[in-house]
């Protein structure tokens, strides 16, 4: 099989790590051929807080990955979350020299490239810029601006920013396990990729995933994403308060919660026992279901209620910003039983859990189906697109030499032919400018 076509995801969690090999097979779908996971030592809330764990991590979980798919695994794309990670939302405009000019991919680039040069807080860094909505001459609501005329040309952006700090540790991470970093992105943005519909996108959906560490929320409506923001507590937390509750150690809470667990206390009659084991020679402890669904309950009430805060802040309730498609539920803790009808009740939106086989094959094995995989599938399919466009960029390199050179006798078509070629080879650049000065900028660190 080519090494060429496959790509690797690197889903750097709190809870856990996962590597994940797949490739698109011959119906655009996307085949996993591998995974890994191993359990993350050294990450706390979804920041390294120790690297030379990590890296042990890392190079487990991609040796797992290795061994099943029978693969070598030389770069990947990570993704970031995290408790620095911030968004923002700011409006740009650039005024042009002719405005009897198209505006084009330069046009977009410049402005974009405006907004980076944005103040930001000592130590943080501009990691997406994402425009929503453009103007041209004062002409509002466009949505693609390229092919337009126009002497001013203004946007809405949604940047995410994040700590310099923290995004550098996890590029040295994976650098020292060994691995090429081709790429780096948002993990809510990852796993709505993985787990959303277009339809959705279009209707206005909100995306909670729920991680160990953190619960990322990535708000998409017509089509384009909207708000995004990292809370910075999910499904661990939740196992602290067991743990305390019941005096358990960890291992024994986070068993009873996957088992045992419920969102919903009114389900758990009050005889409902189970009996644990206790450390040593002592006693084993009698905890009731009711009980436990009560701590748990009342630890999601709270994740929930700061995710809807961040809805509202979005402005949900403004008929322009509806979510028609409600809320999706992603990641690990959505597993938690009863949680769809709690969020829901709660916030009064429809809701589902998304499982990430929007683009996988169809004979997936249902592991990888799980919400649990859903960044790491979202991850893979990122690398996939990323590679498709160096691809396609070399192409249009090799094209474009091919034409000048056939086209040098009349200088004028020569010239034409090499604008034409350049067009696809501008598309490159957005998000791939920022992973080349982030790859340099990891370089100079070392």
């Amino acid at each position: 099989m080519e090494n060429e076509n496959i790509a690797v995801g690197l889903d750097i969690g709190t809870t856990k790590i996962v590597a994940m090999i797949g490739k698109k097979n011959e119906y655009g779908k996307v085949e996993i051929l591998g995974i890994g996971k191993s359990k993350s030592l050294g990450v706390h809330r979804g920041v390294v807080n120790n690297i030379t764990q990590t890296i042990q991590s890392i190079q487990q979980a991609v040796t797992d990955a290795e061994t099943s798919s029978g693969l070598k695994i030389a770069d990947v794309v990570v993704g970031i979350a995290g408790q620095h990670i911030r968004s923002l939302q700011h409006s740009d405009y650039i005024t042009r020299a002719d405005s009897d000019e198209v505006i084009d991919e330069g046009d977009i680039d410049r402005l974009c490239n405006q907004v980076h040069k944005l103040v930001m807080l000592p130590g943080e860094e501009i990691i997406h810029v994402l425009p929503q909505d453009f103007k041209v001459d004062g002409q509002a609501e466009i949505k693609e601006p390229i092919g337009m005329y126009g002497g001013r040309v203004e946007a809405n952006f949604h940047v995410v920013v994040g700590q310099v700090a923290s995004i550098k540790n996890i590029g040295r991470c994976v650098k020292s396990a060994g691995l090429e970093l081709s790429g780096i992105t948002l993990e809510p943005l990852a796993s709505a990729n993985a787990v959303l519909s277009q339809e959705e996108k279009e209707a206005g959906v909100a995306l909670i995933d729920i991680g160990g560490g953190t619960t990322d929320l990535a708000i998409f409506k017509d089509g384009i994403i909207r708000h995004t923001a990292v809370i910075p507590f999910g499904g661990n937390i939740i196992t602290e308060d067991i743990k305390e509750g019941c005096s358990i150690i960890e291992k024994q809470a986070e068993l009873l919660k996957v088992k045992f667990g419920s969102a919903w206390p009114g389900e758990n009659r009050d005889n409902e026992i189970v009996s644990i084991p206790g450390l040593r020679g002592r006693e084993p402890k009698e905890i009731t279901l009711k009980n436990l669904s009560k701590i748990i309950h009342a630890r999601v009430i709270e994740i929930v209620e700061q995710v809807y805060l961040e809805i509202k802040n979005y402005g949900h309730e403004d008929p322009k910003k509806k979510l028609i498609a409600g809320i999706v539920l992603t990641g690990g803790g959505a597993q938690l039983k009863h949680l769809k009808q709690l969020v829901e009740y709660i916030t009064g939106m429809d809701t589902r859990i998304g499982y990430p086989n929007e683009h996988l094959a169809g004979d997936s094995d249902s592991e990888t189906t799980s919400p649990l995989y859903a960044t790491a599938v979202g991850l893979v399919m990122n690398s996939i697109e990323s590679k498709e466009r160096v691809q396609n960029n070399e192409i249009d390199v090799v094209e474009e030499e091919v034409l000048s050179e056939g086209v040098e006798s009349s200088q004028e078509s020569g010239d034409t032919a090499t604008q034409v070629q350049e067009k696809p080879k501008e598309k490159v650049k957005f998000f791939d400018k920022w992973a080349e000065k982030f790859k340099e900028f990891l370089d100079n660190a070392e």
